[in-house]
């Protein structure tokens, strides 16, 4: 089993480098593993707090379950992976049924910061954008999915996701094996990854 970890800024277009790599592949011959599906239950905390939560830093991930999961597809086994809703901010009671394939992409903005996950990676993307062009999709996508007023978002840009970005998501570039610059719009580098996949495939098979 290959594992590919896919990090990057919110915005920077991780979810379509990774869509464009399983694209590339047989069906079925990717697994994907979002990091967000494993954020922290918030079911606790008062309605109203829920909307303060800070999504963007490392102790809103519930690493050891990730861990755990990522080890049980490596052993070979299925997982139910859990679901989370950003309208509600809780871990939903529906879990998705994930099976060991030849390859596991890990994606998310925090993936590379956390030694116990990165260490388990074969190989470790990060994915850059420029800021304005990450905020401009944040806006887009939060208003379309998570029912947020253009205000909100980027109050929440400036409060949050830029000083979070700044202090854990930037600084784990460092720890990349492949940086893609312009997010999905970067097809050769994206060619060369799926290629580099590709060719580790097809040597573990021999």
């Amino acid at each position: 089993m290959l594992i590919i970890g896919i990090a990057g800024g919110t915005g920077s277009g991780k979810t379509t480098v990774v869509n464009k790599i399983v694209s590339s592949f047989p069906a079925g011959e990717v697994a994907v593993i979002p990091q967000d599906s494993y954020y922290k239950d918030s079911s606790h905390i008062p309605v109203e707090e829920r909307s303060k939560i800070n999504f963007d830093e490392p102790g809103a991930i519930e690493w050891t379950l990730l861990v755990k999961h990522l080890q049980q597809l490596k052993d070979g086994q299925p997982i139910e992976m859990p679901t989370y809703s950003y309208l509600t901010c809780t871990r939903q009671e529906e879990t998705i049924k994930v099976e060991p394939r030849d390859v596991v992409i890990v994606e998310g903005i925090l993936v590379l910061c956390e030694s116990c996950v990165r260490d388990m990676m074969d190989v470790k993307c990060f994915v850059d954008a420029d800021a304005d062009d990450r905020l401009i999709r944040v806006i887009a996508r939060d208003c379309i999915e998570r029912g947020r007023t253009p205000q909100m978002v980027i109050d929440r840009y400036e409060e949050v996701l830029k000083p979070m970005h700044c202090q854990y998501i930037e600084p784990s570039k460092r720890f990349a094996d492949l940086i893609i610059p312009q997010g999905g719009t970067n097809s050769v580098a994206i060619g060369l990854l799926t290629d580099y996949i590709d060719a580790r495939l097809k040597r573990s098979k021999i």
